[in-house]
Order: structure tokens, then C-alpha cells, then sequence
């Protein structure tokens, strides 16, 4: 429904909460809106600009002159606004900023919510009033959710390089099955719709497994090549894939079919593009003045200044909006480090020390308190993950505790000491064994999830199957157990694209995914692995309900590095049902292998990457066996197993009270 003029329009006490860094809504004020003025409807614009001298609005509306509509200066605090009727959704247009030195700056909306089709610069009119949703279920079901103790698998994606116009459903199909007509897939070149999009990958996610995805670059950006981590437009989704609209019906499909969805968010730094924000008015605006705080020299950026109020209000407003407006179930807060540290990617001279002499950046930490606290207080269904890859303490903690109050971490150690062990061939894994036992020693630090992200697969680090070491079929066998690892390890998961059936191409955002490999029994199998596992992830709470330290997970022998044998178990918070988890690195089977247990009882094989249908023998796979009471390794019972080459076993086994 769209409103009326007098209900938007910026009154004092917006100015003054804007100026407290507290005006949370004020995107629904700011920037363009479509209202009714009386008879007469139009657009309402509104700008902060506070060193402009005069700004006015140019579009298609107008011809684009400078001198048809000029802004009126309202208050003390900077911002301008202006009705201009007859202005339509669709309509092109940007601010035609004067600034100190007289110059004019052309300038795209900061608050606006739909940017031109690349390479154009302008905004774009649109309306956001009138979305339809209808995923209330959903957002019931996970309103008083407590992911901490929830299974979160992510399926992080890159939309525009995921699959191309040439992939999996006619138009027609869609029209049939799905109700999307073909004058609503509109998208530049070969990208996908966002609603295309949206069919298609919550099809491959529910038939793998994952229970969320994570969308890289969402938010309007100019260059392909920066994957949309060089942001312009904070509060519209890429044109590259459509309009809002269909966004918000990618989201709410996906929702219906009880997939969450998680976006990357770039609140550290921005593009010095002429159209964006940097140097907004003609001066400093929405990044630190001096160049040593304001700028990344490795990267080319802009900082964003966290101590003006006005900055942060623009910055947590927007986590709010694409939270609230756009009913996302998460952020994944992109560079925290960068933002935490003020000589972070910076040589002595380059930066300036806080008012302490450190290098903490006080300033990003109280935006990451405040914000975090609003999310943890307002929108308690949200996700905020910190992609943070030092050893700042709290991460996770509450703000009222002294934390930062994100609910998740990247586990950055973890996936550098993973991926490192994974490199070496097998002969040499015993001398680094406790690579992989180290992330345990401090999971109880954090909340953590274990990400094998895109970082992980370009810049001339290879896929993760060629990572692996060996032949072609040695490198789909590491793979395997590698995965198992991952998915019994304490923490919730991330897995990139293309990782889960083997790709062996270096990620590009330049091509779509090597969707025919999967016709190969390699790729097939290992796709089916990876499917495998998921399941069990969901569907078994000793995987994730206790998923923090050692509250659900035991360490039955973490010392074998001779044989490069790992065995652990993980339970629910009930302790009744278990999982036993052991898995080889190496290509040499293990006949006999005896295990320490606690427990009395018949252990079941739940998974075994020696079956047939993920590329095994089929052979010596054994399907339940008994403890026998014989203590070893300090545990009353033992059990004895082989354990293949390259293997990875999972059994579960109830807990079972003896009389004493």
C-alpha cells in the first residue's frame, strides 16, 4: 500500500535519533519512496549530505537537469528532501551533489532499494510495499529457535557463476510447475533469475541435505571480479539477477520448502566507485577522514568511519532491513578482523593507535556490540556469524558478558589446519597429526561453524579434490574421509559449491559449476557420500545439539598418529544415543583395529565410505558387532574392527545402565 506523503516525511525527531546512531527504520524514510501527495503521487526523496552546499535530484523524470529539482536542507543534521510528483516506479535517477570546492558529484542512492542494470550507475524507483509473503510457517517455526543446539549445514553459493540460463528447467517447466512466467525471469546475459534460481537450488538443496544457503554478493556491487564484496548499493539486491520482487520470492520459496537463507554482508570497507559513497558530499562522509584510519592499502578501500553516529545508524539499519524487510535468516558479517584491528593489512606509519595506544579499533567494536545486541533483542530468529580469523575472545559471548554478541564463528584455525593435514601424503601425516586434534583444544571458547568456503578453492589453491594427494581415485578416497571428519567434528558446517561432488576445477565467477562431471562415477559417488553425510548430520542430534567443547564429543583415542587413525564419539544432550566415529588417513587398511570403549552393548554401522554406492568394495564391511569386555586404553570394554583403506566408519550404539 503505498502511503502518504505525511507519514514519511522526515520529521525532527527522526533527524534526532538518526544524529544518536539509533534511528533503526530509517531506510523506510530515507532514500526513494513512492507516496501520495493529496491527488498527486510521486516520489519522496531524501538524502544525508551534511558538507553539500546544494543538492538536487536528476533523472529520466526531468531530463536529467541539474537545476529542475533542488533539495530543501531540513534541521541541522545534514539530511535534504524533496516530493517530486509524477515520478514512477522504474524511473532512473541519481543526486547531483555541489560540494564545498563547487564541483558536482553524480551520485547513486545510498538508501536506495534497486541500482540500474551494469554498467550503469543510477538508481532505480522501485516499490517495496506491495511484496506478497507467504511464509509465515516458517518464520514461526524459527522465531524462538535456538540455533546453538540446532543442526545449521550451509551450502554457501555463488549465484551467477552456480548455473547459467543454459541449465536444468525450460521456461516452459517453470511456467507449468512452478507458476513463474518468462516475463518474470529477467536477469543480464546468462545469469539466472532469482527466481529461477530459486527452484532450482532448493531442489539440489533438499536433495542433499543442507538446511541453509548462504548467498555471496547480494547487495548492488559494480565488478564481477570482486564476488560483491565491493558494495555500492547496501540496501538493494544486485540487478545482476532481477528485481526486489524476485528476490523477495526467492527467499520466500525457499522458505516455504524450510531452507533459511544466509547473506554475506560487507560492513568493513567500500569501493572508491565516483558513484558510491566515498568522498560522498566532496568530503569524508561515510569513511574515516584520515586516510591511516580510512583507508586498506592491500585492498584499494574505503573505510567506514564506526564513530559517526550517522554511519552506524546507516550500517545496522541495513542489517535490520534485509533481516526485517527481506525476512533473511542471517548475516555472515564479512572481514571482522579488519574492522576489529586499526593496523590490520597495514606496515608501521600506516595507521593510527587508538586513545589507549593499542590497536583495537574501539569504535567497530561498539558498532558490533550495538548491533548485535539490537538483532539478539528485536530479530532473535537471526544468525550473526563472524568470518573473524584471529584469536579476538568473546567473539560469541553476549554483549551484557563483554562479547562482540555474534551467535557464530568461522573457525578459520580449524580450516587452515584441516586443509593443511589434507595436503600431505600419507606417509607424512603422522608427523602432523595433531593438526588435526589442535581445534579441540579451544572449541569451547566459541560458538563455531567449520567453513571450507570459496576462499578455500581459488587464487591458485586448488579445488578441495585437488588438495587431496594421489591418483584419481586416491584423491575421491581422501576427499571422503575428510568430509566425514569435518561432519563429526564439533562445530556447525559450511561447504562452497561444487566442493560436495568433487570439482576439480579452481572455483570461477567467470563459468557455471562442472555439472556434467557428476555423469562420472567418481563425481556421482562422491556427490552421494556427501549427501549421506548431511542426512546424518540432520537427522542425528549427538551430530550438533551439543556442539560446543567437549558436551558432546569424546576423544576415544586422539595419539594413533603411526597408523593416522582417528576415533571419537559424539552424543546428544541426553547421552543415550551415540555415534562412534573412526576414520583412516591413510591408504594401508587396518585389520583388528581395537578401540577402547565405555560402553557395553551392539554397535550399528550407520555409514561406511566402503559401500558400493559411494565407490567401494562392498567387501569386509561389518555391519554390527558387540563389545567385548575387555578393558583397553583405560575404558572398561573394546571393541575390534577393520578399518578399510582410506576408511571412515560410523556406527551408533545406545547407551545401556547396568545394574551394579
Amino acid at each position: 500500500m503505498i502511503r502518504k506523503l505525511s507519514e514519511i516525511k522526515i520529521t525532527e525527531t527522526d533527524q534526532y535519533l538518526f544524529g544518536q546512531g539509533t534511528n533503526y527504520e530509517i531506510y523506510k524514510k530515507m532514500g526513494a519512496h513512492i507516496v501520495t501527495d493529496g491527488e498527486k503521487t510521486g516520489v519522496y526523496f531524501s538524502l544525508w549530505a551534511p558538507k553539500a552546499v546544494a543538492v538536487s535530484v536528476v533523472g529520466d523524470f526531468n531530463g536529467w537537469d541539474i537545476d529542475a529539482n533542488y533539495m530543501d536542507k531540513i534541521g541541522d543534521i545534514g539530511i535534504w528532501d524533496i516530493f517530486i510528483p509524477d515520478v514512477k516506479e522504474g524511473d532512473l535517477y541519481k543526486f547531483c551533489i555541489k560540494t564545498l570546492m563547487g564541483t558536482l558529484l553524480y551520485k547513486a542512492d545510498p538508501y536506495g532499494n534497486y541500482s540500474e542494470e551494469r554498467p550503469g550507475t543510477a538508481s532505480k524507483v522501485t516499490d517495496l510495499s506491495d511484496i506478497k509473503w507467504t511464509d509465515k510457517e516458517y518464520m514461526e517455526k524459527v522465531k524462538n529457535l535456538d540455533h546453538s543446539t540446532s543442526p545449521i549445514s550451509v551450502y554457501e553459493v555463488h549465484i551467477g557463476s552456480w548455473r547459467t540460463k543454459n541449465g536444468y528447467y525450460s521456461d516452459k517447466v517453470l511456467k507449468e510447475e512452478f507458476g513463474i512466467d518468462k516475463e518474470e525471469l529477467s536477469s543480464i546475459g546468462d545469469f539466472y533469475n532469482y527466481r529461477r534460481f530459486a527452484v532450482e537450488i532448493c531442489e539440489y538443496v533438499k536433495e542433499m541435505g543442507y538446511t541453509h544457503i548462504e548467498l555471496m554478493g547480494i547487495a548492488e556491487y559494480p565488478f564481477d571480479g570482486s564476488w560483491g564484496y565491493q558494495v555500492t548499493g547496501y540496501y538493494a539486491p544486485t540487478s545482476r539477477y532481477g528485481n526486489p520482487k524476485d528476490f523477495a520470492w526467492m527467499i520466500n520459496y525457499l522458505h516455504e520448502n524450510n531452507i533459511g537463507v544466509i547473506l554475506d554482508w560487507v560492513p568493513a570497507h567500500f569501493p572508491r566507485d565516483s558513484h558510491g559513497l566515498a568522498d560522498f558530499d566532496g568530503t569524508p562522509t561515510y569513511e574515516y577522514a584520515d586516510p591511516k584510519k580510512g583507508e586498506h592499502p592491500d585492498w584499494g578501500t574505503k573505510i567506514f568511519d564506526y564513530g559517526k553516529n550517522e554511519v552506524r545508524n546507516f550500517l545496522i539499519a541495513n542489517a535490520i532491513f534485509w533481516i526485517k524487510d527481506f525476512h533473511i535468516d542471517g548475516l555472515r558479517v564479512d572481514a571482522v578482523a579488519s574492522m576489529l584491528y586499526l593496523d590490520y593489512g597495514k606496515e608501521d606509519g600506516q595507521w593510527i593507535a587508538n586513545e589507549y595506544g593499542g590497536n583495537e579499533n574501539l569504535e567497530a567494536i561498539e558498532l558490533f556490540k550495538h548491533l548485535n545486541s539490537i538483532i539478539r533483542k528485536n530479530e532473535p530468529q537471526a544468525i550473526m556469524i563472524a568470518e573473524e580469523s584471529t584469536a579476538w575472545p568473546k567473539v560469541t559471548d553476549s554483549p551484557d558478558d563483554g562479547g562482540l554478541g555474534f551467535h557464530f564463528k568461522w573457525n578459520m584455525g580449524w580450516m587452515h589446519d584441516f586443509t593443511e593435514y589434507m595436503k600431505l601424503d600419507p606417509l607424512f601425516r603422522k608427523g602432523a597429526h595433531y593438526m588435526m586434534t589442535f581445534a579441540m583444544s579451544y572449541a569451547n571458547s566459541e560458538h563455531y561453524i567449520l567453513v571450507l568456503s570459496h576462499d578455500e578453492v581459488v587464487h591458485l589453491k586448488r579445488s578441495m579434490l585437488m588438495k587431496m594427494p594421489g591418483d584419481v581415485d586416491e584423491r575421491f578416497a581422501n576427499l571422503k574421509v575428510a568430509y566425514a571428519f569435518m561432519m563429526g567434528h564439533v562445530g556447525k558446517k559450511l561447504l562452497f559449491m561444487g566442493q560436495d561432488f568433487g570439482e576439480d576445477r579452481e572455483w570461477s565467477e567467470e563459468r557455471e559449476l562442472d555439472w556434467a562431471s557428476i555423469e562420472d562415477d567418481n563425481f556421482k559417488n562422491m556427490k552421494s557420500w556427501s549427501s549421506e553425510l548431511l542426512k546424518l548430520y540432520r537427522d542425528n542430534p549427538a551430530m550438533y545439539q551439543c556442539d560446543k567443547g567437549f558436551e558432546g564429543f569424546e576423544w576415544l583415542d586422539a595419539d594413533d598418529k603411526d597408523n593416522s587413525v582417528y576415533t571419537f564419539i559424539r552424543f546428544d544432550k541426553k547421552k543415550q544415543k551415540h555415534l562412534l566415529f573412526v576414520m583412516n588417513f591413510t591408504p594401508l587398511p587396518r585389520k583388528d583395529y581395537k578401540i577402547g570403549v565405555h560402553e557395553k552393548g551392539e554397535y550399528k554401522l550407520l555409514l561406511s565410505s566402503e559401500e558400493k554406492r559411494f565407490g567401494g568394495t562392498g567387501e569386509g564391511i561389518e555391519k554390527s558387532f558387540q563389545s567385548k569386555n575387555e578393558p583397553y586404553y583405560g575404558r572398561e570394554y573394546s571393541i575390534k574392527l577393520d578399518i578399510p583403506s582410506y576408511g571412515a566408519l560410523i556406527y551408533e550404539y545406545d547407551v545401556i545402565k547396568e545394574d551394579k
